[in-house]
């Protein structure tokens, strides 16, 4: 099989946006200025979860959930439980508040990652504590290589100089001796999750072995995603925009770029894995 890109429209994205109550929540207030939508949380989800059920997007790899989350101020996910799955959070904007039961606390801003093997059990709860912003964050859960694995939780603040225009690594595997040193997050699987923030007109590029496949969305602006051999294209890239995804499948060296009619600083990760 040559390398590929399949796109996945953001308007073909489950958006499920919950009773408050169902998280601790109170009701939603009326006419509240500095919300951005009507409903405590809007998420759209990447793949089957909670009510939303499709054979066809259960999974992509070792990636088992990609949630775009966006949490209206002073709301949040009451406590809860997990077990034998890791979980990376990326802050896209605003301010993530978790605490577990392993006694973490912290809060975290843009840029930032968090981590959480949940393996033999862990309770967590996350929050938007801010009165004024809301929250918009991507949570991703990863099937772990062995079941019942100790509970850790662990993060990185967010670094603007190492993904402004460059790719950032932010998350690699524990096994992986080859990964630089610098990769601030070590997960139980081989997978890898990457970041970067465009200027208009500037790209960055990464090679695609051919039996691996990666997972992108693109955060924020519009980003075109071109690679020399991708069946198809006609050397044409593939434009993506908000909220939109893509599935990309080695062998080739693709290129991110920021078009110079990008709304905005053009944002975007995608988690890299073997190929399925």
């Amino acid at each position: 099989m040559g390398a590929r890109v399949e796109v996945v429209p953001a308007s073909t994205l489950f958006v499920s946006e919950p009773n408050p109550a169902w998280f601790g929540n109170p009701s939603n207030p009326k006419g509240d200025s500095r919300w951005t939508n009507a409903n405590w949380l809007k998420s759209r989800f990447h793949f089957s979860f909670a009510e939303y059920h499709d054979r066809s997007r259960n999974s992509f790899g070792v990636l088992r959930v990609m949630n775009d989350d966006l949490v209206q101020p002073n709301r949040g996910f009451g406590t809860h439980p997990h077990a034998n799955m890791e979980i990376c959070t990326y802050v896209v904007s605003g301010k993530l508040t978790h605490k577990d039961s392993m006694g973490t606390e912290e809060t975290l801003s843009r840029g930032s990652i968090q981590f959480m093997t949940a393996g033999t059990g862990v309770r967590h709860s996350e929050h938007n504590k801010n009165k004024h912003n809301p929250l918009r964050f991507i949570q991703m859960w990863i099937v772990p290589r062995a079941s019942d694995l100790p509970p850790n939780y662990g993060s990185a603040v967010g670094d603007r100089k190492a993904r402004h225009n460059k790719l950032a690594h932010l998350v690699a595997d524990v096994e992986d001796e080859d990964a630089p040193e610098d990769v601030p997050v070590r997960i139980n699987q081989d997978a890898n999750i990457f970041v970067s923030e465009l200027d208009a007109e500037k790209s960055v590029s990464f090679d695609l072995r051919a039996d691996r496949q990666a997972y992108l969305i693109c955060l924020e602006g519009t980003l075109h995603v071109s690679a020399p051999h991708v069946d198809g294209s006609d050397g044409k890239p593939t434009e993506l925009r908000a909220h939109d995804a893509a599935k990309l499948y080695g062998q080739d060296t693709f290129t991110f770029t920021a078009p110079p009619d990008s709304p905005s600083t053009t944002h975007f990760l995608f988690v890299e894995m073997k190929r399925q």
